[in-house]
């Protein structure tokens, strides 16, 4: 079966039988990949070629840019050191804010930006509240840096408010939500592999499209995530193994489109979105919700936060925390309360 290479991939055999790949584009210079097509060290690399790529095309086309305008000041900051040191998954979603953000406003001076500016057009985002905030997220670093390199003296974001959201961020899918889709897409269907990867490895949706078997030795599955770099290692579960022996094994990757080739983290959201909608199930659902289920499904197990944070890839407590809030609190004070019972039932009254 002939490979099928990434965008703007070469490849050939060298001297010595070793297959190399590089990274060329017309005009651009040559940058070599390491490893194997679509493994995760190789697609980090190619992923960051494509992105110091984009940022420096000239983000307005054939027109000039005019200094002191956000457009100049976007560019400035997507090509300094500051957003060049970011990982490559923080530097695309950062990159996708900053281009709404300068359709929005490009043509405005920094000098001139108000306060007021920048609070209307959080409030013409109020229904997405996630959204919006988002977008003052990246007002507020965009401003730092334009106070730091001389664009303007002041920082117009100071004072403003995040919309308030619903508590606890995504939804965590529930038992029976994992059920009905359980139901409505048996084993041996592409959709049971995606909830298998995603529940049984607990892993963002960027890390699971790049999941093939050259990632599982001795039935531990090793990953470097994309949004941290962390190392994670999770030994595989039965319940994987049995859907993993019964999906079709083909490629680098074990998901992939109709079309036979490896999903984007967007397009793969979009599909999933997809097949949830078959099962019925709530909008809520979403592919992160199951990466907080099989926290909760942890949590529940009696699994300690520092042995949660082993699996998930998380760095701070704070943050499994979050992703554990919805343990089953009906059970877990049953438990309590048996222990209290028995500790005291020899306690003379």
């Amino acid at each position: 079966m002939k490979l099928r290479l990434p965008p703007h991939v070469q490849g050939f055999v060298d001297r010595h039988g070793k297959p190399r790949y590089y990274f060329r584009k017309p005009g651009a210079k040559r940058v070599g990949l390491p490893g194997l097509p679509w493994s995760p060290e190789f697609m980090a690399a190619h992923s960051t070629a494509m992105s110091n790529e984009a940022d420096t095309r000239e983000m307005v086309g054939s027109r000039a840019i005019v200094p002191g305008t956000i457009t100049a000041l976007t560019f400035a900051y997507l090509n300094s050191p500051s957003f060049k040191v970011l990982s490559v998954a923080t530097r695309t979603t950062y990159r996708g804010i900053i281009e709404s953000f300068r359709a929005l406003a490009g043509d405005k001076g920094v000098k001139t930006l108000r306060r007021e500016d920048i609070a209307r057009l959080m409030m013409n985002r109020a229904s997405t509240p996630a959204a919006a905030n988002n977008l003052l997220r990246m007002f507020r670093l965009l401003m730092k840096f334009a106070v730091t390199d001389g664009w303007r003296s002041d920082d117009p974001t100071i004072g403003i408010k995040p919309l308030k959201m619903r508590a606890g961020g995504f939804y965590t899918w529930t038992e029976a939500d994992i059920a009905a889709f359980q139901e409505r897409h048996p084993i041996g269907s592409r959709a049971r592999l995606a909830l298998g990867l995603l529940l049984y490895t607990a892993q963002r949706r960027s890390d699971v499209v790049l999941m093939g078997r050259q990632h599982i030795r001795n039935e531990v599955l090793t990953i470097r995530q994309q949004k941290t770099g962390v190392i994670v290692e999770v030994p595989v579960m039965p319940e994987l193994r049995e859907i993993l022996d019964a999906s079709p094994n083909n490629h680098l990757t074990f998901l992939v489109t109709a079309g036979g080739k490896p999903f984007t983290a967007a397009g793969f959201g979009n599909w999933f979105r997809a097949v949830c909608n078959e099962a019925n199930l709530p909008h809520e659902c979403a592919a992160h919700g199951l990466r907080k289920a099989a926290s909760r499904r942890l949590a529940e197990a009696g699994c300690t936060a520092h042995q949660i944070m082993a699996i998930t890839g998380h760095k701070t407590l704070r943050e499994v925390t979050r992703y554990t809030e919805a343990f089953d609190r009906r059970g877990q004070a049953q438990v309590a309360i048996a222990k209290l019972r028995k500790r005291t039932s020899g306690v003379k009254p």
